[in-house]
């Protein structure tokens, strides 16, 4: 089993930051692939970035790259996502998400992984 429990949301204003954090527990090889997904009411769920956490290979949708960053933290067992520029499109709930796939990259993250945090909302104001 893996456990995922996000924190970090909040409302910011155009053009403003936010750090996302993911603690995670459970088997490691539970979570070889971890990302981060959103979903904004009306809207389908939508995965932005998706980290390998043996390779550290990240993988971002168009729309978030270049704004936003994925990282590990292995000592902490915590993922982060760094979200820069941030616009009011990017407001939804985020959630973090794991499994033990082998590929981590754009078909993982229009799959639905095993795993699920509870979500974090995000909320950015024109």
């Amino acid at each position: 089993q893996v456990q995922l429990v996000e924190s970090g949301g909040g409302s910011v204003q155009a053009g403003g930051s936010l750090r996302l954090s993911c603690a995670a527990s459970g088997y490691t090889y539970s979570r070889y692939c971890m990302g981060w997904f959103r979903q904004a009411p009306g809207k389908e769920r939508e995965g932005i970035a998706s980290i390998s956490t043996r390779s550290g290979t990240t993988y971002y949708s168009d729309s978030v790259k270049g704004r936003f960053a994925i990282s590990q933290d292995d000592a902490k067992n915590t993922l982060y996502l760094q979200m820069n520029s941030l616009k009011p499109e990017d407001t939804a709930m985020y959630y973090c998400a794991a499994d033990g796939s082998s590929t981590c990259g754009g078909l993982w993250l229009r799959r639905r992984p095993n795993y699920w945090g509870q979500g974090t909302q995000v909320t950015v104001s024109s």
